[in-house]
């Protein structure tokens, strides 16, 4: 299948400002969203780079989101490669602020833009990547916005399990970040289900 270049450049916009929404969550130190705990778990205690457990977890995800009928497709590996190398690149320069209050307002402000880059990047209608995949599967019967809330709970169990930090960002994004997806997507006017809805434009939001 091809894709118009314009839905290829949402689809690396969008993956972009999700990494950079992780990499904020990660370096507020406050916990960050259950896939990226689970993935930060994996690599504390295998030793692996962040990107090589991202990508383990994230082929495990969508392999078992095929089952369900949701196909991956080029935005599902455009996705996991971009957003863990923006992940890893930021990481990197960034530091965690002293002090709870500085960091309470960069997690705060890491919320909205990982909300947006899940809506921006779905809304290409290239594919999902794994988490979001997974969370697709189950839509129907049970809604994005909350089967989304379950696999990150699932992922912030086990990366807990594993080693990694789980705190109040965590608990914010399993509670908040699906019905923000969801949010985003509505402002707009995106469907975060992939597939093009019949007669309309890609990424257009079925009515």
């Amino acid at each position: 299948m091809t894709y118009a270049p314009g839905r290829l450049l949402v689809l690396l916009v969008g993956c972009v400002v999700l990494g950079a929404g992780v990499a904020l969550f990660l370096t507020a130190d406050l916990g960050s969203d259950g896939y990226s705990t689970l993935v930060n778990g994996i690599a504390l205690a295998t030793g692996l780079a962040f990107w090589v457990a991202n990508l383990l977890v994230g082929v495990t995800l969508v392999a078992l989101a095929a089952v369900r009928r949701v196909f991956p497709g080029v935005g599902t590996v455009v996705q996991v490669v971009v957003v863990g190398v923006t992940v890893s690149l930021l990481v990197d320069v960034l530091d965690t602020p002293d002090g709870l209050g500085p960091r309470l307002l960069l997690l705060a402000g890491a919320f909205p833009v990982l909300a947006v880059g899940i809506a921006v990047y779905l809304g290409s209608h290239t594919g999902a990547g794994p988490a979001e995949a997974a969370a697709l599967a189950w839509d129907p019967p049970v809604p994005f916005r909350w089967s989304y809330s379950a696999v990150q709970g699932g992922g912030a169990l086990l990366g807990w399990l594993l080693g990694a930090t789980v705190g109040v960002g965590t608990v914010a994004v399993i509670l908040l970040l699906g019905p923000g997806v969801d949010l985003a997507s509505r402002l707009l006017h995106l469907d975060v289900h992939q597939g093009e809805p019949a007669g309309q434009g890609p990424g257009a939001r079925a009515s």
